[in-house]
């Protein structure tokens, strides 16, 4: 059976950008639907998709998810192979916790650095709020990088949701021109460095529409 993941611009949505991800991730064939934000019809056709009215949806015959984060626990539990969350059980509580503070926090960064991929806007003003923000991100990084990355190069080693969770903020750190410290840094240029993510950014920059309320001039 066929999933269909109906996403909005890659360019600028990050909550799509989570979900496509993890999906990819799993190596599971996915039909690919995307609905443009800001135009006339956007909320009718999110509305065929989804009660919420927001994306991404991930359909699976008769199921249908409509939220970032239930969509990687379904995907969790519905590719198990991929390993998503880890398998020690203190390292997937500390995984949970720390998508979930990306899922449910970071308001400055969200408001003030909005992805924009194929865009660079260095030198921008932050506020105290976004400067709190930022290291938050990067304190995050080089905790789970310290206690649990000796596998490999993402948060807990192997790629998993936690790393989808914060791959918005690593387009944003590169499109606004955060320094990081070298843990930080060392993250970043491995999540830029999946092939996933280069699919994904080719493609976001490859797209016609333009939302102007995420431009800068």
């Amino acid at each position: 059976m066929t999933l269909e993941l109906v996403i909005a611009n890659k360019n600028y949505s990050s909550w799509s950008l989570r979900a496509w991800l993890a999906l990819r991730m799993t190596g599971a064939q996915f039909r690919e639907t995307v609905v443009p934000l800001r135009r006339p019809e956007t909320r009718a056709e999110l509305k065929r998709h989804t009660p919420s009215g927001l994306v991404p949806v991930l359909k699976d015959g008769n199921v249908v998810v409509w939220e970032s984060l239930a969509i990687l626990e379904y995907l969790a539990e519905r590719f198990p192979e991929a390993r998503l969350w880890p398998g020690d059980a203190a390292a997937r509580a500390h995984a949970r916790a720390v998508s979930s503070e990306m899922h449910a926090g970071f308001a400055n960064l969200r408001r003030e650095m909005p992805m924009n991929i194929r865009r660079f806007f260095p030198g921008r003003p932050r506020s105290e709020g976004l400067e709190r923000d930022i290291a938050r991100v990067c304190e995050i990084w080089n905790d789970c990088r310290a206690r649990h990355g000796s596998d490999g190069p993402y948060l807990f080693g192997l790629f998993g949701n936690a790393d989808a969770m914060y791959a918005p903020v690593v387009t944003r750190f590169v499109t606004y021109g955060v320094e990081l410290d070298p843990v930080s840094a060392s993250y970043r240029d491995a999540i830029l460095a999946l092939p996933a993510m280069r699919s994904f950014a080719e493609a976001a920059r490859a797209e016609p529409w333009v939302v102007d309320d995420y431009e800068f001039g």
